[in-house]
């Protein structure tokens, strides 16, 4: 068995699914961050300006910064609605339609007569966006949050803003909890830039999408068919499970960890680690495996957690 994102047709385009502009609160205009990721290579790019009243409800236009290298899904960052903590929910949807109908948000709290965080992650599914949770640790995420969502595809496993400002851009724990719930939800790593010091919140975690051309549809797709992994480092290559055994060939590293429900792992740890072959016996009893790799930088990948049936 190989997951999606290697048994697909393709090539793996770079690229950030998560930024802000002075559409809402970030600092740089539309056209100068859709040229911060061009020049730094990324094949593609969400600008997601936050979905609130206070900003005019933006869908920042995106569309005249694409050419033949560089393209972009155009996306918004929701909110709706109180958390378990009382604080607003945060909801990355990419591939919205510019039709989108504005939430009941007029500032960055949630009101009375809202939709819940659930409820527009629903709509926005069903507008035909790919939908993650936004940075579950900064929001604080709860059991009884992650229970109420119904419509998702991925979570935020990495953000590189909330990590270098406030130290709280993971999102294992809360994946965790997700797939132990059977939510089967894919990863993303992305930076929620907003270039206030600098690009300090820029260029530091991506997604890696597997799609047959680097077109908003073709990526769009792929990433509903869970056809990527997260970085801020390292590549796969390739992994392959079978009755024994899980195989992961990639860039350097030098660790290659596979991770399950529950407390068990197995590894290979060395320098320059290209390759392993894993046994998953000690991993039986999880219904889903997923792979960490760390560099010798202390740089990260994961894979999409892949369900054994």
């Amino acid at each position: 068995m190989r997951p999606t994102a290697f048994s697909n047709p393709g090539k793996f385009y770079r690229g950030n699914l998560h930024t802000h502009s002075t559409n809402s609160d970030g600092h740089l205009s539309v056209e100068d961050v859709c040229r911060a990721y061009k020049d730094q290579g990324y094949d593609f790019l969400a600008l997601t300006d936050h979905f609130v009243g206070a900003c005019d409800y933006p869908i920042s236009d995106t569309r005249p910064y694409r050419d033949a290298e560089f393209t972009t899904i155009i996306g918004a960052e929701l909110h709706s609605g109180a958390m378990d903590n009382g604080e607003l929910w945060h909801i990355l949807a990419v591939g919205l339609p510019f039709d989108f109908a504005p939430t009941n948000t007029p500032e960055f709290h949630p009101i009375a007569d809202q939709e819940t965080g659930p409820e527009v992650a629903a709509r926005a599914v069903a507008a035909g966006a790919f939908v993650a949770i936004a940075h579950p640790e900064w929001s604080g995420l709860t059991e009884a949050d992650m229970a109420s969502i119904t419509s998702a595809h991925a979570v935020e496993i990495y953000n590189h803003g909330c990590e270098v400002e406030c130290d709280r851009g993971r999102g294992l724990h809360a994946a965790d909890i997700l797939a132990r719930s059977d939510k089967r939800l894919g990863f993303v790593a992305t930076d929620d830039a907003h270039f206030a010091y600098g690009d300090l919140d820029a260029f530091g975690g991506w997604t890696m999408v597997k799609a047959e051309e680097n077109s908003p549809e073709a990526l769009l797709a792929a990433l509903k068919a869970g056809a990527m992994y997260s970085s801020t480092g390292p590549d796969f290559i390739d992994i392959e499970m079978d009755d024994t055994h899980v195989h992961v060939k990639t860039s350097p590293v030098s660790a290659i960890i596979l991770q399950g429900a529950g407390v068990s792992t197995q590894g290979a740890f060395g320098e320059g680690l290209t390759q392993a072959s894993i046994e998953h016996e000690k991993l039986a009893k999880s219904p889903w495996l997923r792979i960490s790799l760390i560099d010798a930088t202390g740089g990260k990948a994961w894979s999409n957690p892949f369900w054994k049936d």
